[in-house]
């Protein structure tokens, strides 16, 4: 190299300035996000983040080397977002390990299989570095609902005990080979109001499910949660927040009925992919699933409740399609690790939907959306159809409930109010009944 060409990189060095070159990522946010299932940890910072990571068996913790950054108070507030029920961590240490180089160790309370990765920048994050916490030996979720059965029943007469336990022995045989283990929902309760509001409401009549004892499992979905706030209407009111409240409505009037029993596949703030929302679903056998939403679009005006199917032939409309784009992408958002084993799967599962689950849902939808009609207005008054990646359980049949619009000022205050979900929760579960009643949960092979 030349003396000359020496010299103008000097110059640009002088011009740049020492901090500049030396600049790395900047820390913007630090999020903890604990949950039965798994506890996430977010590092968000205004550029990518390099990270090396140890894993310690005995005592179990999680060393993770970030490069590029010194520590800084953001950083140090993760050590306070710790909360004493976390399932998996008991703390988390951070300290400056070398120049430029920040450890934090992660203090597990249990073997975990740790997943860390990085997201790129979309919506409103930018960079974001992920330590995902997943037990080592997942719980049964279908156990637990057996048990929880068998738990709040009143006492049995002979023999249904036994029968119980049969049932949960032939539904364990009767489960898709393909289907990954899933991790039990059993998280803390809801808010003291919507406990409250659930207590006042009067709990439906039994339903008459036809000619079958066994236990009816429906699986209930809500949208979103953790780091994906789903939509946020004008007043703040955040999708994932109401679309759990209307759940856990919902999952109480089904476990008042004798026979039956609901399946969240998230019950508090944290994020599900939607291939892993299918696969619980298919884990504890399910009768019925139901994706609970609230909608959204760039204007003010558009209202109503809508009821969606799944589509083998293309979107039943553009905004069917719009709407299923934007659902769809909910794994951007709330973050997915696209390296882990989960993925392999998850394309292999979501393209097995059948004519008769289409067929099966198209009928459910139909029976909601009569029943929602009649406490609110509906935008579209048929079942529309769309590719939603939650609806594509090949054997169980499903359906997405958008409950409202929250981008309309006058619907986001209906969606707040306790009784507006009460209402919505009634209507849903005449609809459930409604379709029982034509099409009696028979005992049915589970395709693989």
């Amino acid at each position: 190299m030349k003396r000359r060409d020496l010299l103008q990189g000097g110059t640009l060095v002088l011009l740049l300035g020492a901090a500049q070159i030396a600049r790395g990522a900047s820390i913007l946010a630090v999020r903890v996000w604990p949950a039965p299932d798994y506890t996430r940890i977010t590092i968000e910072s205004d550029g990518p983040l390099n990270a090396k990571q140890f894993f310690v068996a005995s005592p179990p913790r999680l060393a993770v080397d970030v490069e590029g950054i010194d520590l800084n108070p953001a950083l140090r507030e993760l050590v306070a977002k710790v909360k004493s029920d976390d399932p998996f961590i008991s703390g988390i240490r951070v300290g400056q390990n070398a120049p430029n180089v920040v450890r934090l160790v992660v203090d597990l309370k249990q073997a975990a299989l740790p997943q860390v990765f990085t997201l790129p920048p979309v919506a409103a994050y930018q960079h974001r570095l992920v330590f995902d916490l997943y037990p080592a030996q997942a719980a049964d979720p279908l156990e637990a609902l057996i048990a929880e059965r068998l738990r709040d029943a009143a006492p049995a007469p002979p023999g249904k005990t036994q029968d119980a336990l049969d049932e949960l022995i032939a539904r364990q045989a009767q489960r898709p080979a393909t289907a990954p283990p899933a991790r039990a929902a059993t998280g803390p309760a809801p808010a003291p109001a919507t406990a409250q509001s659930r207590q006042q409401s009067p709990l439906p009549e039994p339903l008459t499910t036809g000619k079958t004892d066994r236990l009816i499992i429906v699986a209930l979905d809500p949208g979103h949660g953790g780091e994906d706030p789903g939509a946020i209407g004008p007043g703040g009111t955040r999708e994932k927040d109401v679309v759990l409240q209307i759940a856990h409505r919902l999952q109480a009037r089904i476990n008042a009925q004798p026979n039956m029993r609901a399946y969240l596949t998230r019950d508090a703030d944290f994020f599900v992919p939607l291939h892993v929302r299918v696969q619980k679903a298919r884990r504890v056998q399910a009768d019925l699933f139901i994706s609970i939403h609230a909608d959204a679009f760039f204007t003010p005006r558009p209202q109503g409740a809508s009821v969606f199917a799944l589509s083998d032939k293309g979107a039943s409309s553009s905004a069917a399609k719009w709407i299923a784009d934007k659902e769809n992408s909910a794994d951007l958002v709330g973050g997915i690790n696209v390296k882990s084993r989960d993925a392999q799967v998850a394309k292999a599962l979501l393209d097995m939907s059948t004519t008769a689950q289409i067929r099966d849902s198209m009928q459910l939808g139909s029976a909601m959306l009569g029943e929602i009609g009649s406490v609110g207005k509906l935008h579209k008054p048929k079942v529309e159809q769309a590719s939603f990646a939650v609806l594509k359980a090949p054997d169980i049949p499903s359906v997405l409930v958008e409950t409202a619009f929250i981008s309309n000022p006058d619907e986001e205050e209906r969606l707040k109010s306790d009784a507006y979900q009460v209402q919505l929760a009634d209507a849903i579960m005449r609809g459930i009944g409604r379709y029982f009643a034509k099409n009696p949960p028979l005992a049915r092979n589970r395709t693989v």
